[in-house]
């Protein structure tokens, strides 16, 4: 059976900024401290952390939702991808950032959870 949590945050940015920033690589570069690439479209691909996160981008709601075909470098080769789901809700004070990361490969997602 598939691993799978749900995280959420508030963050001090309104829900367009938040959106373009998870599409866009320069400004997803900065926020993970690390090197991103995207291609902010349905049927895009992305990379992360060196290319150690790998996927394509499933559905695009603007500044509402955003859905990706996730994969790391330590998913067994025969797994299918995961399924990464970013709802944005503008709340007082700036944006809740709901995260919920499913069909991860077995017994995979407590390290996926920690971050």
């Amino acid at each position: 059976m598939a691993d799978k949590f749900e995280i959420s945050t508030v963050l001090t940015a309104s829900p367009h900024k938040v959106y373009v920033a998870w599409l866009d690589s320069e400004e997803h570069s900065a926020f993970i401290g690390a090197e991103a690439r995207i291609d902010p479209r349905v049927g895009g691909a992305f990379s992360a952390w060196g290319d150690y996160i790998e996927g394509k981008t499933l559905e695009l709601e603007e500044d509402r939702r955003i859905v990706q075909a996730w994969r790391t470098v330590d998913f067994p080769s025969d797994s299918t991808d995961s399924r990464l789901e970013i709802l944005l809700e503008k709340v007082k004070g700036g944006t809740r950032l709901t995260l919920i990361h499913s069909e991860i490969p077995d017994g995979m997602g407590d390290e996926y959870h920690q971050g």
